[in-house]
């Protein structure tokens, strides 16, 4: 206890911070990669006028009560109060819409990443760019508002993502990790930029709009992992904490998206190796060794933090639906006079779920709560289906529900792996997901029909990958590459454990999937009969 003390005390930490979709984390880490301390803040995207977003002023309170969540862990450990970082970094959800004028003040509300009403933009700049734009992209929201004629854009100056947007207000740059730019544009993963021939192709299309601007101008400066990103302003550490224990100065990495902090956390940053990140989204993330054989609008091209060529299947529906029938199931209990720890009420269903049939006894849930691009549906409607002969009881009913936090994920996944023959070595599971040992990475198995990996630190998922990010920023030997950092001094020691799936759980899982798809006109059906709020 003394040692980590005098880490503290002396700033030779890390911090990452995450933005999730429901959860916004804080981990302090050692050199090692060791957790010291950590702080959790739950929020909650809102449906305003048909988008889904978060106020600024949310994301800013939400960001602080992160903060202090990890303050306050910091003094009940060791007794010490939090005022040196050795470095740090901000990563969030990818992709959504974020638009500002030159005094810094938004013009529009911030579009998450959940929000599907681009279709049109997208399939006219895939076909223009022969490269797959998906609905959630940056530069897909902003064409749509183009092609909507919306009014902000002659006021428009900076177009950017969350992780981003919270790196511009700790230092005053307009900058973002190359991993996170990957789902605001096209990148040259030679040039490790945006695509120069795709830029200028997107001017042209808008010139006979007349807007003052052009599009390398209104977006964030393209940087890649263990690049120093700028320091923490006195304004940037007064934002964050506004006690005024934390010293300005603190030098930051680039941030970055979801994704790419996913690949850190379960070093999956190397050709042929892969990571599944499941929660309340859920994607599919294969560096790849060569380029797909043709476009495929299911499957995302991103890059790692250093900006290698990954192949994502993203479902923007992952626990959301499950996660809602368990707090239902909460509430019963207290009902009943039952106090239910809820971290005890998600392993004990998540557990019981394993007595369950491997094919969940017929019974079918679709957990859209938004559209979603790998099945084409551009809206979401949640709900349960079964037939009279289905064995409906409650381990089928969780592992359905489970099995269905992976169901369209899968359906990208088998396109890589059974249409365009990636190869992977190994396949690493991370998020909350896989929190109960066992559960989520047995079904992930018999998903991708190969063996999985969860690492112990599964459950602090991507802001301990943006905490590792920031340690490499200042750790690395000279043009050490990020792999060979992590394989030397953060993953050399990380304990983990390998499941394989039987034969009987793949073919369960696969006659689940067979239903899956089939079902997928119920989905259709209940989006165009369900048209209230």
């Amino acid at each position: 206890m003394t040692q980590e003390r005098e880490k503290i005390e002396t700033g030779r930490t890390w911090l990452g911070i995450e933005f999730g979709s429901t959860r916004i984390k804080a981990v302090l880490i050692d050199h090692n990669g060791t957790v010291l301390g950590m702080g959790v803040h739950d929020w909650e995207n809102t449906l305003m006028d048909g988008i889904w977003t978060y106020p600024l002023e949310e994301i800013g309170e939400g960001l602080r009560a992160c903060y202090r969540a990890l303050q306050k862990d910091i003094r009940t450990k060791y007794g010490v109060t939090l005022e040196k970082i050795g470095a740090m970094g901000i990563s969030a959800m990818m992709h959504g819409y974020m638009a500002f004028d030159q005094e810094g003040r938004l013009l529009a509300p911030f579009q998450t990443w959940r929000n599907s009403n681009t279709q049109q933009a997208a399939d006219q700049l895939t076909r223009l760019f022969q490269f797959n734009i998906p609905l959630r992209w940056t530069i897909a929201h902003l064409y749509q508002r183009i092609l909507d004629g919306a009014a902000h854009l002659e006021q428009l100056d900076f177009v950017t993502t969350l992780a981003s947007y919270i790196h511009w207000k700790l230092t005053g740059r307009k900058v973002t990790g190359i991993g996170d730019a990957s789902g605001i544009f096209p990148i040259d993963s030679a040039a490790l930029d945006y695509q120069s021939d795709m830029i200028w192709r997107f001017d042209q299309l808008v010139e006979a709009k007349g807007y003052a601007w052009r599009t390398r101008e209104i977006l964030p400066e393209v940087l890649t992992a263990g690049e120093i990103a700028g320091h923490l302003t006195e304004e940037g550490a007064a934002f964050l904490d506004p006690s005024g224990n934390l010293k300005p100065g603190v030098p930051m990495c680039p941030p970055e998206g979801d994704a790419g902090t996913g690949m850190v956390a379960t070093n999956s940053v190397a050709p042929e190796t892969g990571n599944v990140s499941a929660g309340t989204s859920t994607f599919a993330m294969i560096v790849l060794k060569q380029q797909l054989s043709r476009l495929h609008r299911e499957i995302d091209m991103v890059t790692t933090p250093e900006g290698f060529p990954v192949a994502m299947a993203h479902a923007n529906n992952g626990t959301s639906d499950l996660n809602a029938w368990i707090s239902l199931f909460g509430e019963f209990a207290e009902l009943m006079g039952l106090k239910i720890d809820v971290d005890q009420l998600y392993e004990r269903l998540y557990t019981h779920s394993l007595t369950g049939d491997e094919d969940c006894g017929g019974l079918l849930p679709f957990g859209y709560y938004s559209g979603e691009g790998i099945t084409k549906l551009n809206e979401g409607r949640p709900l349960f289906a079964r037939t009279p002969g289905s064995r409906f009881d409650l381990a089928n009913f969780m592992r359905s529900h489970l099995y269905a936090s992976l169901g369209a994920v899968k359906m990208g996944i088998d396109i890589l792996l059974k249409e365009e023959g990636v190869k992977v070595s190994r396949i690493t599971g991370h998020g909350g997901f896989f929190k109960t040992p066992g559960v989520g990475q047995r079904y992930l198995a018999a998903a991708v029909g190969a063996p999985v990996t969860v690492m112990a630190h599964a459950g602090e998922g991507g802001a301990w990958g943006m905490a590792i990010l920031a340690a490499f920023s200042q750790n690395r030997a000279k043009d050490q590459s990020l792999e060979d950092y992590l394989g030397k001094q953060i993953f050399s020691a990380v304990e983990g454990t390998t499941l394989t799936p039987a034969a009987e759980e793949i073919k369960g899982f696969d006659c689940f999937a067979q239903r899956y798809q089939a079902g997928l006109s119920i989905e259709k059906a209940a989006i165009q009969a369900m048209d209230w709020q």
